[in-house]
């Protein structure tokens, strides 16, 4: 069921579950296929379906209960509990230290590469 594609198996699987949710296939506070289903289904090893469960949950659609299983998360429930004004102050530190790599990357290429700093 996975195509070769050049897009890694377990995007492929996120990708297909994530349709299945937004669609309602699969509704809030069902439970997710098993790893060892999915495994079967989409002909991967159990590392690819948990790569692509991780990336489920980091876009908040699904929660694990440890021995239950992964359920599609319930709705209205928000996937970041700390709430919006933290996201936005990890964004800006993580822009600020961007930056300043940024800065320091500029440096260490003009001092490596002086006559390419010149002509740029």
């Amino acid at each position: 069921m996975i195509e070769k594609s050049g897009v890694p198996a377990y995007l492929q699987i996120a990708d297909r579950l994530r349709e299945m949710i937004q669609q309602g296939v699969l509704e809030p506070e069902d439970s997710l296929p098993s790893t060892a289903q999915l495994c079967d289904q989409y002909g991967v090893s159990a590392s690819v379906v948990k790569a692509a469960i991780s990336v489920l949950r980091t876009e908040g659609l699904v929660i694990g209960q440890q021995g239950k299983g992964v359920f599609v998360r319930p709705a209205g429930q928000n996937p970041h509990p700390e709430g919006d004004d933290a996201l936005i102050a990890q964004l800006d530190e993580i822009q600020s230290a961007i930056q300043d790599l940024s800065g320091r990357m500029a440096a260490i290429e003009a001092a490596v590469f002086p006559k390419r700093a010149r002509t740029d």
